[in-house]
């Protein structure tokens, strides 16, 4: 028993060290344009924008392949800080102001097939087979990834509720 268990201690140390070497060693910096509009974005790892994740839609739009406005989450403000990050001129005509949205499940005709909670990629959506579903509210981003894929449109979006919480106070106008 004690060989064992000090044969598998040397080699988890073993290679726990050969890791750090390599880590060391292959180490890329992430850094320039891509990671400053990596920080920029939300954050969320959502997929909205078509890339996989924060860090793919900055790669893109660092490269020039995506649109200022590619990260719906972000909305006109994120938009707006790109182009301004990237010196490019930004149409805010097809930016539309849009509110938060959160996700709720109505759960008169929700019929538990977990097709929803497969689909939401922050695991806001929780249930279990053929019981209703519910949201949390808190980890919900609104990416609207479960609604498609609900056989029955029992998940629905809606803008997310004003309360003492959640409120802000809106921006003034520009003169």
């Amino acid at each position: 028993m004690l060989i064992a268990v000090t044969s598998l201690s040397a080699l988890g140390v073993l290679l726990g060290f050969v890791l750090g070497l390599a880590a060391r060693r292959f180490h890329v910096e992430a850094g320039g344009l891509e990671g400053e509009l990596a920080a920029m974005m939300p954050g969320t790892n959502c997929g909205q924008c078509g890339y996989p994740g924060c860090g793919g839609a900055a790669a893109a739009l660092a490269a020039g392949e995506a649109a200022p406005t590619c990260c719906p989450p972000g909305g006109r403000a994120l938009a707006e800080a790109i182009a301004a990050k990237l010196g490019v001129a930004l149409d805010t005509s097809v930016l539309g102001e849009q509110l938060p949205m959160v996700a709720g499940v109505r759960e008169e005709i929700c019929i538990g097939c977990t097709k929803c909670f497969k689909a939401c990629p922050t695991d806001a959506v929780f249930g279990a087979v053929k019981q209703i579903h519910s949201v949390m509210r808190e980890a919900c981003t609104g990416c609207a990834k479960c609604e498609p894929v609900c056989p029955t449109g029992a998940i629905e979006l809606t803008p997310v509720p004003v309360t003492l919480g959640t409120w802000v106070w809106p921006k003034p106008l520009a003169a």
